[in-house]
């Protein structure tokens, strides 16, 4: 027998939720991940018969989950309905088998099923990046590098860095946010030749940094401010993808060199896995690389063109 369609939720930290500073609610999380992800499976796609029949939901069924992952329908109800308690490693193991999970998802789950404890008054201190990891960042000559934080912070950057993105000096610090300039700041839309997937893959590592941190009222605030400025922040969000930050390739349109191909690489910090530094290069001899060695020779002139791109204000 089909289950009944779920009732329409509004996401967390969607408008009328999330733009009082006020912490995410971490079982609403749980319980939304974990319907998007079976929502995504068919039958077919797990070895179980599909009878043609409508089917009132979208993807699996409960009963077809819970038969996947060996636990019964009643246990696994109760974890997707907000009322799981004490769940084991082991079982959420198997769950996390059963909805094919990728690595970044099952941590997500196991972050929003089995949370750490927490202070009741969370820490909204400031984050700090190293000196000597300022210092290193400055060596770093013809490479486009940063360091980014919780929440998509902008904590630390290059003269390069400057040069290919635009001069964060010039922003106030609550400014110097990935999320805000990718979903808020037009030029940001230029920059990036695949806006799409720089909006998604932002979204997705807010998505990882609420689930390791649901009782953070900064993160929370700007998932609220987000989700009333931008309908694509808010589309995103829905869509509870996760992902770590990792490496790839992106195409930029500088508003002074034109086109840039540039691979990257990120690495975590580890005496602090919250911060990570991100850093750019192009393959050798290629015309992008050409470009940045020109971007580099330009120096101060580059950071202001980058700075001043047609709508950047």
């Amino acid at each position: 027998m089909d289950e009944q369609p779920e009732s329409r939720r509004r996401p967390s930290g969607a408008p009328g939720g999330g733009g009082t500073g006020h912490a995410l609610d971490r079982r609403a999380e749980l319980s939304e991940f974990l319907r998007s992800r079976r929502a995504r499976l068919k039958p077919g796609d797990v070895g179980l018969p599909d009878f043609g029949r409508r089917r009132r939901v979208p993807g699996l069924r409960r009963e077809e989950l819970a038969q996947l992952a060996g636990v019964s329908v009643a246990y696994y109800t109760r974890l997707e309905q907000d009322n799981g308690q004490n769940v084991s490693g082991e079982v959420l193991g198997a769950i996390a088998s059963a909805l094919r999970l990728t690595d970044a998802e099952q941590a997500h789950l196991t972050h929003l099923a089995k949370p750490k404890q927490h202070r009741k008054k969370p820490s909204v201190r400031q984050q700090r990046v190293r000196g000597t990891l300022c210092r290193l960042l400055d060596t770093m000559e013809g490479v486009p590098a940063y360091v980014v934080g919780r929440r998509s912070e902008i904590l630390a950057w290059n003269r390069m860095a400057a040069a290919v993105f635009g001069d964060w000096s010039q922003l106030p610090p609550q400014e110097r946010n990935w999320a805000r300039l990718v979903f808020l700041k037009p030029e940001y839309r230029e920059l990036f030749v695949e806006w799409d997937q720089k909006a998604s893959d932002i979204v997705s590592y807010l998505r990882m940094d609420a689930g390791c941190h649901p009782d953070d009222p900064r993160l929370s605030a700007l998932v609220g401010e987000l989700s009333v400025k931008s309908e694509e922040f808010r589309r995103l969000w829905a869509r509870h993808d996760v992902k770590e930050k990792n490496h790839g390739v992106k195409r930029l349109r500088h508003p002074l060199v034109g086109e840039l191909s540039l691979c990257y690489e990120t690495f975590a910090l580890p005496d602090d896995a919250e911060q990570s530094v991100v850093a750019y290069h192009a393959e050798p001899g290629s015309a992008s690389a050409e470009t940045l060695r020109l971007l580099a020779s330009w120096g101060t002139d580059a950071m202001r063109a980058g700075a001043s791109a047609p709508g950047r204000q």
